[in-house]
């Protein structure tokens, strides 16, 4: 029987790093929907606006707010994607002109994370020969198929994370009567903020309170802001 076959396979780790590229931009999407709609809704609100002014601005800031993340975001990662694109390029011309260059370059790069120098050039040798192009822009340009630059799909997540996190002030502005608008407001979004804050840390592997505590202090602080524009410069009844 082959020895091989009786050693158990482990399962595969699961790192809280590599949850932390999308898990961060999820969670300031979210963060940012909550905060800049709810500082929104409050400003209004305390300025003695109608109940439906209080909604239309809540449901403004959602709409606006979401295109603004998914232009930013496309556009953005557009400019990654055509970077990587140039280096890509310029690194399958290198590959035509000049292989043996390119075999020591990688092999450097090798023998830097600890291997020897036979090994390391054979291990470049015969990574390039499989996919010498694949190989470089792993090794050497730090680009794969999980961190490559994806434009439309960065645009659609941010866009729906501002949204899932801008909906809850908006839902609370709707049911809730205009004079208690900004305490209900208020009240929704430092809940929905504290709760980001832990499951993004808790996510992360990290404690949850700090991040709760940052978030709920910022949250207090942007509306109370909102909140005294508002009523400085607001309708006077």
């Amino acid at each position: 029987m082959n020895m091989e076959s009786k050693i158990p396979l482990r399962p595969k780790e699961i790192h809280a790093t590599s949850r932390l590229g999308w898990l961060r931009a999820a969670v300031l999407g979210a963060n940012d929907g909550i905060l800049s709609t709810s500082s929104l809704i409050i400003g209004v609100a305390s300025a003695h606006a109608t109940q439906g002014s209080i909604l239309l601005a809540g449901i403004s800031s959602l709409a606006a707010g979401a295109m603004s993340m998914a232009a930013g975001e496309y556009v953005s990662v557009s400019s990654q994607a055509d970077s990587e694109k140039a280096d890509l390029a310029r690194e399958k011309k290198e590959l035509g002109s000049s292989w043996d260059a390119e075999v020591s370059e990688l092999a450097g790069i090798y023998r830097q994370r600890g291997l020897d120098d036979i090994l390391s050039r054979k291990v470049a040798l015969q990574l390039m020969k499989h996919d010498a192009l694949g190989a470089h822009a792993r090794d050497e340009l730090g680009i794969s198929d999980a961190t490559a630059a994806r434009p439309v799909q960065a645009a659609f997540a941010s866009a729906s994370a501002f949204s899932s996190g801008a909906i809850l002030p908006v839902l609370a502005a709707l049911l809730s009567p205009a004079s208690v608008v900004s305490w209900s407001v208020s009240a929704v979004s430092l809940i929905g903020l504290a709760v980001l804050g832990v499951v993004g840390a808790r996510a992360g592997g990290a404690s949850p309170w700090r991040p709760a505590m940052r978030v709920i202090f910022w949250g207090i602080v942007a509306m109370a802001v909102t909140a005294a524009i508002g009523r400085i410069f607001g309708v006077q009844t």
